[in-house]
C-alpha cells in the first residue's frame, strides 16, 4: 500500500526529560501518560542534538511505515529559536524522508515583528513551504489574524489554520474565507463549521492522538464532516507535550474506534488526503504510475487488519523512491541475533 503521509508533526521541538535537574524546563502536571515529564525549551538545545532527536524519531517513523512528513515550528518562543528549528527540518529534508516545513508563529512573539521581519526572512532563505496559524480568541483577535494570514499569503506561503484546541472559536471559519489548504485540530467543531468545512476546498485534519493521550472524551466528529461531503485527512499530531506517537496505524486505529470511521475512510485519509494537506499529492499518497515509489508492505493479509491490531507495528518493509529504507529485522534464538553492548556490571537480570 502506499506509504503514510503524516500530515501534521512537531518533529522538532523541546526535548523530553525525566531529569529535572537538566536546567531551565517547561513540567508537564496532572495530564495521562506523562509521568512528571519536562521539556526543555528548544533555545537551551543545541542544534546538534534537536538534529540527532528528530532523526531517531525519522528512523521510528519509517520502520512505522510513514514516507512524507509535515513538521511544524511554533515551540522556539523567540526569532532564534524559530529559526534554529527551521534550520534543522531544511538539513532533515530528504534524509531519507521527505520533510514538509511549516513556520507556526509563536504566540510570543509581538504579530507586527513576526510580519514584517521575520517571516520576510524566513522566505528568503527558503525554510518554510507554509505558514500555520494558532487562533486563540484570547490572544488575537479577527482583524490580526486577517492581517497576519494576508502577509503570508503576500510572501508566496500556503496557509494552514489551527482551530478548536481550547473550545469554540471562530478558526474555521477564518480558514475558509482564506482559503487555507488545511484547518487541523478540530475536536470542539459544531455543525456550522461542518457544513463550512463541506462547501470548501480546506482539507480538516484530525489529531486522534492527542485527544487519546491527554485522556479526552471527545473527539473530532469525522462521521458528521464525512457524510456532510468534507475532505478528512488523519495525522500524528507528533509531540512530546500531548501527543508522543508517530504510528500512523495507531492513528488509523484510533479514527475507526473513536471516530467511526472505516479502514477504507481512515487509510485514504492517512495517505492521499493526508498529501493533499500538505499539497503534495501529485508527488506521494497513492501508487500511480508517475508519482514517487513509496511504499509499505505490511505483515497482514487484509487492509482491515491495520485499525484491528492496535499498537502493533505491521510494516514489514518500507520504500522511499524505489529505495527500501526499512526492512523488518530477524527474530531468532540468542546465538543468531547479533549482540549489543554489554550489560551494567550494576544490573541483574532475574
Amino acid at each position: 500500500m502506499p506509504g503514510f503521509v503524516d500530515c501534521h508533526t512537531h518533529l522538532v521541538s523541546g526535548v523530553p526529560s525525566l531529569n529535572e535537574s537538566e536546567g531551565p524546563a517547561d513540567r508537564i502536571e496532572h495530564q495521562p501518560g506523562t509521568f512528571g515529564l519536562t521539556i526543555r525549551p528548544v533555545r537551551y538545545s543545541s542544534t546538534r542534538r534537536l538534529e540527532s532527536r528528530a532523526r531517531q524519531v525519522i528512523d521510528g517513523m519509517i520502520r512505522h511505515g510513514t514516507t512524507t512528513l509535515e513538521a511544524q515550528s511554533g515551540s522556539g518562543v523567540d526569532e532564534t529559536g524559530e529559526l534554529k528549528i527551521l534550520r534543522v527540518l531544511a538539513k532533515l529534508h530528504k534524509a531519507p524522508l521527505d520533510v514538509v516545513p511549516t513556520f507556526l508563529s509563536p504566540q510570543a512573539i509581538p504579530l507586527s515583528r513576526t510580519c514584517t521581519e521575520l517571516m520576510p526572512k524566513i522566505h528568503r532563505r527558503g525554510l518554510a513551504r507554509f505558514a500555520a496559524f494558532r487562533y486563540d480568541e484570547q490572544v488575537f483577535n479577527m482583524e490580526q489574524a486577517n492581517r497576519y494570514l494576508e502577509a503570508a499569503r503576500g510572501l508566496g506561503f500556503r496557509l494552514k489554520i489551527h482551530t478548536g484546541d481550547g473550545g469554540q472559536n471562530l478558526g474555521v471559519g477564518l480558514a475558509v474565507a482564506q482559503e487555507a489548504i488545511s484547518a487541523d485540530h478540530l475536536d470542539n467543531v459544531d455543525e456550522s463549521d461542518v457544513e463550512l468545512l463541506a462547501r470548501s476546498n480546506t482539507i480538516a485534519v484530525l489529531l486522534p492522538g492527542s485527544a487519546f493521550h491527554m485522556g479526552c472524551s471527545r473527539y473530532a466528529p469525522a462521521r458528521r464532516l464525512i457524510d456532510a461531503g468534507a475532505a478528512v485527512a488523519l495525522a500524528t499530531d507528533f509531540n512530546p507535550s500531548t501527543s508522543p506517537t508517530y504510528s500512523m496505524q495507531m492513528i488509523v486505529a484510533l479514527a475507526c474506534a473513536q471516530m467511526q470511521m472505516t479502514p477504507e475512510e481512515a487509510i485514504c485519509a492517512a495517505t492521499f488526503n493526508a498529501a493533499c494537506a500538505i499539497g503534495c499529492e501529485r508527488r506521494v499518497g497513492s501508487l500511480e504510475t508517475g508519482k514517487s515509489a513509496d511504499l509499505i508492505i505490511l505483515n497482514a493479509s487484509d487492509y482491515r487488519e491495520i485499525p484491528y491490531h492496535f499498537g502493533v507495528n505491521l510494516v514489514r518493509m518500507t520504500v522511499k523512491r524505489g529505495e527500501t529504507v526499512y526492512q523488518e529485522g530477524k527474530v531468532g534464538p540468542p546465538e543468531d541475533v547479533p549482540r549489543g553492548p554489554p550489560a551494567h556490571r550494576g544490573l541483574r537480570l532475574s
